[in-house]
């Protein structure tokens, strides 16, 4: 693998450490500025919606641009966005800073992932997309727990001056590794836009949605849900948490690896069993052995998805990918936000820190059933096309026939 995917990765794992510390950081937040842990929750919903707005917008800014250095303009929006979290006064001006930092997510991945896929050969491209997304999936192993004790023993401010320092790492790896390239010739946002009239590629981001989105249902509200359900001291959430990331490092690679063989039927078993786990989540939070194992796998099936999702959406807009990839990152985050929301709405309606599990079995059932769909529509097409071809080879006259063989 290229020294350059290197790069990617160390930026990829500040981005996932800023996206997901706030999780085991949502009560001392909502503490130090005196409200509600739903209301917190919109740390992470704000976060997301950013990631939805800033895909398709920086972007298409950077068709303009050459890769690297729009990569390096990323990563300073994602800095400044850390810092005037860690500093914010009051709540909004930390949704504020929350918002800007999540503006260079979407395009950091959609760019990264078509970069990541043109730097190996072509039967490698959904690994060196995996080998990217490594950098989120080790955050979780790493960064999110580190940030998460930093917070719980200096200060949540302090975790996220450290997430700022993570970005000037990833910046200085950008600009050191990652090769100069020319603005690709004859990319025109109007070309890329025609990606979403594909019907498979707007089902792959709809999966992307739902999928991933399950996950957060459930994860959001982790710190909550394992100390006052399942009995945990709060000091263990950064244990958890790393559980959590192992497991999604595992997902990762093993979605890397079958997603260029049997892209599909990897879908279909990661989704399905998605569904099941967080349906028994509701179950499995109370007692602390099933639910640390139930962390494991929620984490290892909803990254099990990602890699493959993202070269779905690549393969299917392979004229124009930039944008579609960029937007898919989108997607993701749009699940995340709905999902956060929705997990906020049944706890506020008094259901219990257990019930946002419920809503996630539900998105990643959904997804599924639109994977069976996507997969169906692809087969016809692919029996349509054989059919139209054998009976144009059967309107060849013999002689035409013979010549030609």
């Amino acid at each position: 693998m290229p020294l350059a995917l290197l790069a990617l990765a160390l930026g990829a794992f500040g981005i996932g450490t800023t996206e997901f510390v706030i999780m085991g950081l949502l009560p001392q937040v909502a503490s130090g500025f005196q409200v509600s842990i739903p209301s917190a929750g919109f740390l992470v919903t704000g976060y997301a919606l950013g990631v939805v707005m800033g895909a398709p917008v920086m972007t298409a800014i950077g068709t303009k641009v050459p890769r690297k250095r729009m990569l390096m303009v990323l990563m300073g929006l994602f800095i400044v966005g850390n810092v005037l979290s860690a500093l914010a006064p009051v709540f909004g001006v930390m949704l504020a800073g929350r918002v800007v930092a999540s503006l260079a997510h979407g395009a950091f991945f959609g760019i990264g992932s078509v970069l990541a896929a043109d730097l190996v050969a072509p039967g490698r491209k959904a690994g060196a997309i995996a080998m990217m997304f490594t950098g989120l999936t080790v955050a979780n192993v790493v960064g999110v727990p580190l940030g998460t004790f930093i917070g719980q023993s200096i200060g949540w401010r302090a975790t996220f001056l450290a997430v700022a320092g993570l970005g000037v790492l990833g910046l200085a790896g950008i600009a050191l590794l990652v090769p100069e390239q020319p603005r690709p010739e004859g990319v025109r946002l109007r070309h890329e836009a025609a990606a979403f009239g594909n019907v498979q590629v707007l089902l792959a981001m709809a999966m992307t949605v739902l999928g991933f989105g399950g996950v957060f249902a459930s994860i959001t509200y982790i710190t909550p849900m394992m100390t006052q359900v399942a009995g945990f001291a709060e000091s263990s959430v950064t244990w958890l948490l790393v559980l959590f990331g192992l497991g999604m490092v595992g997902g990762n690679l093993i979605g890397g690896r079958y997603a260029d063989r049997a892209l599909m039927p990897l879908l279909y078993v990661s989704l399905g069993a998605l569904a099941v786990t967080l349906a028994l989540f509701t179950f499995t939070a109370h007692d602390k052995l099933t639910a640390a194992v139930t962390i494991v796998l929620v984490g290892g099936l909803g990254s099990a998805t990602v890699s493959p999702l993202q070269k779905r959406v690549l393969d299917q807009a392979s004229g124009a990918p930039t944008l579609a990839s960029a937007v898919n990152i989108g997607a993701f985050n749009l699940g995340n936000a709905l999902a956060a929301w929705l997990g906020g709405i049944v706890i506020a309606a008094g259901l219990g820190f257990t019930a946002p599990n419920w809503v996630g079995a539900l998105l990643a059932g959904s997804a599924l059933v639109l994977a069976v769909l996507s997969g169906a529509l692809e087969r016809r097409g692919v029996r349509r096309v054989g059919r139209v071809a054998a009976g144009s080879a059967a309107a060849v006259p013999a002689p035409v026939a013979a010549a030609r063989r």
